[in-house]
């Protein structure tokens, strides 16, 4: 099979991939046999469809006009693609330029036009002008090209005499024929140098111009005397035409001459000249000795024979009789009948369609906007464009961007900056796509930084790199091929800075097909398009322009185009009336989707054809989202009716409950829709919007915005033209595909900004319309009914019947199955047996071996196993390698059509939410896994995902990449887990899980390791293989690929872990499979395990401190975990015998003492120091995961006892598994035996602490765990008995730190429980033994000035009198409480780590002012979510026992800061939040909270103001 134009454009390849190819191939065959090849191009005519693979021939004879005189058929014709100058060019011959190969193609170009002494005319070098002409019709020139390539090297003489030869040669001949002519010096004609084309233009280097010019003074010598004059009269002056060329700075010209010998001038005469000509030997310029008479002989000039003179000369009035006749017809210049400029602008400007959409954006070019024009662009207003290069520096004080602003929110740049905004790792920001980027590119003059306008040669040295890089970034990775359309809107005379922005949009679109260019002067556009045929012709430049039509003109033109009219949205307002939304206040809240109450309403449906509606509805019963459309022409009747589901109902219904207040008063209420993938949830809660936007306010939240951001602009919604914000209603906002940690920070966002606002209303402020996908919403319902709607693929009995109904309408208007399979599937509720057979009924006949089945199993594949993916449109075009931008105006193919019919039937193409990247994806998650199965074949699911990642084409794609790349990531990484709507938590990913279990751990592990290495070994691909590994029992594999994942991320705390549990995996292993027979080595190895696992576990530990924007602290609670399971390890050894009553009397010695026994001293010899380090080890970590659990919230399910309890999960009680192992601990340290022989030594003392440790009250977090045991008799018991190991009198023997902060802690916390147990000792007798913390020098933990602030705050019987000692305790305590707050929580965001409120100021005095949170929890009725929601809500403060039992406090606000008075000093405090604090100096009363970061106001009042209920 031969390689031909046609084929290579077929399968996919584009003009400068199929040139190169084709000119390489000709190479080899010419290196093969190049006498053949000669003589092949010599004989054989190509025809037109090969014309571009075969040899062009030189020209070697009179040209005659034709296509094969030095170019084939193909040039004949201009492409909008063969325009740049193909590459591969032979060596330099000579001192020649580099020459083309003579199989290129160059492209033609235009002549200049006759006389026109056009300066901004240009030739663009290597294209080709047509070959040379003999006579037309006298007026037409004919034309002949002279090289004149050694001209640069000629000296002044020389040049002249051979300049006015040529011109006089072929002077003479148009003359005597009575011809229009032009002689073109640097073009080349073929006959002078075979490695040229005839007709190249390549341009000669001028020095002087006037020695062209003064070259014409020989016509005094050449002519006769009485010719003279006239002959200067019809050979004009010499024009030079520039030569542009991309590929050299170098300036050169075409010279050319134009000859015109008019009627008037020439009439009866003849022309016989005199030929100078340079004789080297004298160095002189001599003529020729006899005249002679020339004429245009075909597209030669040519002497006439002495034979044929006569006749000639006789013929000569016949000739003046011809021109004078040519002459009169071209002076009755034809009437142009003018373009139809208005279709040609609707056609360029929608990409072939007649009606304009939201489907295209649109990329402007423009430069000066004059005042006057400001009036006529209003049609920009109403393009979707995505940014503006703007060359006008006085654009944003007078130009269009000040015209522009007034009607749209936008974001300004210079160049370099915009780079850097959209050149990211990762996927480019939303708000690219929802505001407008105007760039400046040649500086702005009322910036007041350094971007001031420069001139074209400092603007390309200095700017026109940062435009090359823009232009790349957004063709290559932002907006996909065919999605937009670059509009160069020229307003003003052009600048080169302008062209080069063409040629760059060019190069990277490779072709003109998405540019067009709208310019109302002709004089700009002519300017504009000489310059850019460098790199595209001028014909195509004017197939792609509208030029001529006046912007007034334009702008009428665009605007009745548009889809839906220009009319004002509306907002309802609490008045009962409706507020006006303007365009540009809408943009400026960016991170919503608003629904108007007239949403649609300015809708053209004139300008909407039946198809477009068919289109509408067909993509919702395909398994699209609903749109707005889709619901406002179901209302019109202009479409067919959409079933509610009974959910859609039943939200409605809890809408409505939620509106009436329901005995709740949140400012925050949430209605969860929960459904089965593809049941209809989300358009349930479409429809619950859209039957409330005449309501309420209603907006779609963009979950890519941060949650701070989307709560301003709800605020700024709710708020907007509303007189009275205290009467606004609720703001109704659907938030979907959410993860929970979003919901909750946007819920704490909302709540801290209702709150700010202290009004008390019946009606929350926001209702959130929670949808999501669930596997098992029917479960989440259960758990929270008065709120949640289930949706599922179950069907009442009613909905069946609408459905059927409505399946045999639509059964009957379309005839294509495919348009509505997915709601067939819905009809079927979604049945096992019912998919299985469809898929298989689908798949008949299916080719298994083509690239679009192939395409169908790994879509399929992602579908199954990551939620929401997709390849993009761009990476299944180049997967079936399908080309995306082609020489035709429209687009060569349709995706579509290039598919199978069973593809077409089970693929949905949807646009992406962020990127609006058009993207493929399987109509439904179950059929994808059906289809998964059947199609698999004999190939298994690890060789299927093999088989993809070795895709290279999908991985070096450009668009959709980094969203690619993340799906394979969560192909292979991303668990399942419940809280996200999973069924279950894995350990791994359900992929990887599913091939250990139907194939086997081998086959998941070798794609894993494919994973890794085709993903640029990822070291998170690398963690997951040392997880997998050690989950199998491969422990020395997964040392390897954690030792591997470490060398790529050395000080990541959580690859350290992963290498610690890898260690403590192998170790646990070899426990549990320890036998009797097991050596003395063998017991060494298992023990070196466990201490290698709590070493890597440390390393973790430190790794985690220097992480600044984590608080990863899986290494302690490793630590801790592996640290007492050796410890269970050593007490079961021989060498550690129990004693008498069952005590690790002999393993206590040997740890806390000197004392190592015999049988051990030599074998553990390296073990001894190691181990009997590790009680202080264990205590280290105890106290830090005591500490931290002080400080923050814990999760908010710890609670539950039903969660899952794997090690390497989250823990979701850490409260509890701290006094399991605490207990643990302390089991293997308490031994009676050595507290009797000690007699008050320090294992006494250890002895001590090990029982208090083993009653729960070693820490801070187990001594307050006491506060939430339901039996408070039981914990008061527990604390008392702990209180009795501490010494009578501890203000005489004298405690460590820790436990005097543990003995204190116990008081408090007993007081809480039995205010009346013998066992507390006064207020001034814990306030004496703390003193400790304040006059000691070193370093105390947090925990001992947390107690400072509740012991030193004033009491009403111990403080009467203010004490300057005691406020400067409590100053102080506050002080370094919140500096150690800083250090611990680093640059963590503190709504990911809040701080907890342990104990409230409450009414009495003494112990008993101090009132513990977790009462305040029993004095609330409700589950525990319903307390939870009063907490956050802020409602707990309305409960009047809880009002009786705290203490309200005084204080003031300054600069929304918050004071109250300590002893004497005033003291700043905390909000809990802080837009709560009152703007200005006002009094006000709050609850006060003692946390560790200090104290925490709560509930925030301004005093005695009436507008608010004091509770």
């Amino acid at each position: 099979m031969e390689l031909d134009e046609s084929f290579l454009k077929d399968i996919g390849m584009k003009k400068g991939q199929i040139q190169i190819l084709i000119h390489k191939r000709n190479e080899l065959l010419r290196l093969q046999d190049n006498a053949q090849q000669a003589e092949d191009s010599e004989s054989k005519a190509p025809d037109r469809r090969d014309a571009q693979t075969a040899p062009a021939r030189a020209s070697t004879a009179p040209a005659q006009g034709t296509a094969s005189e030095g170019s084939s058929g193909a040039v004949g014709t201009t492409s909008s693609e063969s325009t740049a100058p193909a590459s591969g060019k032979k060596p330099k011959s000579s001192k020649k330029s580099q020459l083309p190969s003579a199989a290129e193609v160059l492209e033609v170009r235009n002549y200049r036009p006759f006389r026109s002494q056009d300066p901004d005319f240009k030739y663009v070098k290597d294209t080709v002008l047509p070959p040379e002409s003999g006579v037309s019709d006298l007026i037409i020139p004919c034309h002949e090209y002279k090289s004149c390539d050694t001209a640069a090297e000629l000296n002044e003489q020389q040049l002249k005499s051979k300049f006015a030869s040529e011109v006089i040669r072929f002077a003479s001949a148009c003359m005597n024929i009575r011809t229009n002519g032009t002689i073109h010096f640097g073009v080349m004609d073929s006959v002078e140098n075979k490695g040229w084309k005839h007709g190249q233009i390549v341009g000669i280097k001028v020095k002087k111009r006037e020695d062209f010019v003064d070259a014409l003074d020989y016509i005094e010598k050449c002519f006769c005397d009485n010719l003279q004059e006239i002959a200067r009269k019809c050979i004009h002056p010499p024009v030079f035409v520039e030569v542009i060329s991309k590929d050299s700075q170098e300036q050169r010209f075409v010279v050319e001459v134009d000859i015109e010998p008019t009627f008037s001038l020439v009439k009866t005469n003849f022309f016989q000249v005199y030929l100078p000509k340079y004789n080297e030997s004298s160095q002189k310029v001599i003529l020729t000795k006899e005249p002679a008479l020339y004429q245009r002989l075909g597209a030669k000039s040519e002497p006439v024979q002495h034979s044929k003179l006569a006749a000639f000369i006789q013929a000569i009035p016949d000739r003046d009789a011809q021109r004078q006749r040519a002459e009169l017809s071209s002076t009755q210049v034809p009437t142009e009948i003018p373009q139809d400029l208005g279709r040609k602008l609707s056609i360029l400007l929608n990409d072939g369609k007649s009606y304009m959409d939201d489907s295209l954006r649109y990329i402007l070019v423009t430069n000066r906007c004059e005042q006057d024009n400001l009036n006529h662009i209003d049609f920009l207003m109403h393009l979707n464009i995505f940014c503006v290069f703007d060359f006008d520096e006085h654009s944003n004080v007078s130009g269009l961007y000040s015209k522009y602003k007034e009607h749209h929110e936008t974001s300004s740049y210079f160049l370099q900056d915009f780079f850097k905004e959209i050149k990211t790792d990762n996927s480019p920001s939303q708000k690219l796509f929802d505001q407008t980027s105007w760039i400046f590119c040649n500086g702005r003059s009322d910036f007041l930084g350094d971007e001031k306008a420069c001139d074209e040669n400092t603007w390309i040295r200095t700017k026109k790199k940062y435009l090359k890089k823009v232009i790349t970034c957004i063709c290559e990775e932002i907006l996909p091929e065919g999605s937009f359309i670059v509009l160069f809107l020229l307003l003003s005379p052009v600048q080169k800075p302008l062209v080069d922005t063409f040629q760059e949009f060019y190069t990277e679109m490779n072709g003109m097909e998405y540019i067009i260019c709208i310019a109302e002067s002709r004089d700009s556009y002519k300017k504009w398009a000489n310059l850019a045929q460098e790199s595209c012709s001028i014909e195509t430049l004017e197939q792609r322009s509208v030029v001529g039509m006046k912007l007034s003109h334009v702008d009428a033109t665009i605007q009745s185009m548009l889809p839906s009219t220009a009319q004002p949205r509306h907002l309802p307002a609490s008045t009962g009336g409706l507020c006006t939304l303007p365009l540009r206040e809408e943009e400026k809240l960016y991170s919503l989707e608003i629904l108007c109450t007239d949403q649609c309403d300015d809708i053209k449906l004139n300008l909407w054809t039946e198809k477009q509606k068919q289109e509408i509805e067909q993509d919702f019963y395909r398994g699209r989202k609903i749109t707005w459309e889709n619901l406002w022409l179901a209302d019109n009747k202009h479409c067919g009716d959409i079933i509610e589901r009974n959910a859609c109902a039943e939200a409605s219904k809890l809408l409505d409950g939620i509106l009436r207040g329901g005995g709740h008063n949140y400012s925050v209420a949430k209605l969860k829709i929960f459904h089965h993938p593809g049941s209809g949830g989300s358009t349930i809660a479409r429809q619950v919007l859209w039957k409330n936007r005449k309501r309420f306010r209603c907006a779609v939240i963009k979950t890519s915005y941060p949650p701070l951001t989307v709560c301003n602009h709800v605020l700024a919604l709710r708020d907007y033209e509303e007189k009275e914000i205290i009467h606004c209603f609720p703001v109704l906002l659907l938030i979907e595909d959410y993860d929970d940690e979003y919901l909750d920070d946007l819920q704490s966002e909302l709540i801290e900004a209702a709150t700010a606002r202290k009004m008390n209303t019946s009606r929350p402020y926001f209702i959130l319309i929670c949808c999501r996908r669930y596997n098992d919403p029917e479960r989440h319902c259960k758990a929270s009914p008065l709120d949640t709607v289930a949706v599922t693929h179950k069907l009442t009995d009613l909905e069946k019947e609408q459905f059927n109904t409505k399946l045999e309408n639509l059964q009957q208007k379309y005839d294509k199955p495919e348009f509505i399979l997915t709601f067939v599937l819905m009809c079927k509720e979604f049945s096992k047996t019912y998919v299985s057979d469809m898929v298989e009924h689908i798949l008949q006949g299916i080719d298994p071996s083509s690239r679009d089945t192939c395409l169908m199993r790994y879509i399929a594949l992602l579908n199954c196993y990551v939620p929401n993916s997709y390849l993009s449109l761009s990476h299944c075009e180049a997967f079936l390698g399908l080309g995306a931008y082609t020489e035709s105006t429209a687009r060569a193919y349709d995706f579509k059509h290039h598919l199978s019919e069973q593809a077409r039937m089970i693929f949905i193409e949807l646009r992406e939410s962020i990127t609006y990247i058009s993207t493929i994806r399987i109509i439904h998650c179950l059929v994808a896994k059906e289809i998964l199965h059947q199609l698999s074949g004999n190939q298994s699911l690890s060789q299927i995902a093999t088989n993809l990642l070795q895709e290279k084409t999908l991985f070096e794609n450009r668009f959709g990449r980094e969203e690619f790349r993340k799906f394979i990531r969560h192909l292979f990484i991303r668990r399942d887990k419940r809280s996200r709507g999973d069924n279950t938590d894995t350990l791994f990913s359900p992929f990887i899980e599913q091939v250990c279990e139907t194939e086997d751990c081998e086959k998941a592990i070798a794609v894993l390791k494919a994973a890794y290495e085709l993903l640029g070994k990822d070291p998170f691909f690398a963690q997951q293989l040392a997880r997998l590994n050690y989950s199998n029992e491969k422990f020395e594999d997964a040392k390897y690929w954690a030792k591997v994942a470490k060398s790529h991320l050395p000080t990541d705390s959580f690859i350290l872990d992963t290498e610690g549990q890898v260690y403590r995996r192998w170790f646990s292993f070899t426990v549990d499979k320890m036998t009797e027979e097991d050596t003395p080595e063998r017991i060494t190895e298992k023990i070196l395990l466990a201490l290698e696992a709590m070493k890597c576990f440390r390393a973790a530990q430190q790794a985690a401190k220097e992480e600044r924007e984590s608080m990863n602290n899986a290494g302690y609670f490793g630590e801790v975990e592996v640290g007492c399971r050796l410890l269970r390890f050593l007490s079961t050894l021989p060498v550690f015998h129990r004693g008498p009553e069952g005590e690790h009397t002999e393993l206590v010695k040997y740890l806390t003492t000197d004392y190592i026994p015999e049988d051990i001293k030599r074998p553990w010899g390296r073990l001894h120091s190691r181990l009997k380090g590790l009680r202080q080890n264990l205590y280290n970590a105890l106290e830090w995961i005591s500490e931290e659990l002080s400080y923050f919230q814990t999760d908010k399910n710890q609670e539950k006892d039903d969660e899952n309890d794997d090690k390497e999960e989250q823990i979701h009680n850490p409260r509890k598994w701290l006094r399991k192992q605490a207990a643990v601990y302390a089991k293997f340290f308490i031994s009676a035996s050595l507290l009797d022989d000690s007699n008050n030594g320090p294992d006494t003392q250890l002895m001590r602490q090990m029982s208090i440790y083993g009653s729960g009250g070693g820490n801070v977090t187990n001594i307050l765990s006491f506060l939430t045991d339901k039996k408070e008799n039981r914990s008061a018991e527990k604390l008392e008995r702990i209180l009795s190991f501490y010494p009578e009198n501890p203000l005489r023997t004298r405690l460590e730190d820790n436990d005097l902060i543990n003995f204190i802690l116990c008081h408090i916390t007993l007081a809480c429980l039995a205010p009346g147990s013998a066992k507390l000792l006064p207020l001034p007798t814990l306030r004496e033994l703390s003193l400790r913390f304040f006059k000691g020098k070193r370093q105390f933990p947090a925990s001992a000035y947390f107690l400072l602030t509740l012991l030193y705050w004033p009491d009403e019987a111990l403080d009467k009198e203010p004490n300057p000692i005691n406020d400067e305790i409590l100053t102080s305590a506050l002080q370094t409480l919140k500096r150690l707050y800083d250090i611990k929580v680093k640059d963590v965001p503190t709504r990911k780590k809040r701080i907890y409120t342990h104990f409230f100021l409450g009414k009495g005095y003494g112990l008993s002012k101090i009132v513990d949170k977790t009462k305040i929890d029993k004095l609330m009725v409700g589950s525990l979510d319903e307390r939870r929601m009063k907490w956050l809500h802020g409602t707990v403060w309305n409960v009047p026992k809880i009002r009786d039992n705290l203490k309200r406090v005084s204080g003031w606000s300054k600069d929304r800061n918050l004071f109250i008075r300590g002893h004497r000093k005033e003291l700043q405090i905390l909000p809990l939040h802080r837009e709560s604090v009152p703007a200005g100096n006002e009094n006000v009363t709050f609850y006060l909270g003692f946390s560790y970061n200090g104290l925490v106001a709560f509930n925030i009042e301004v005093e005695n103001d009436p507008a608010i209920k004091r509770t």
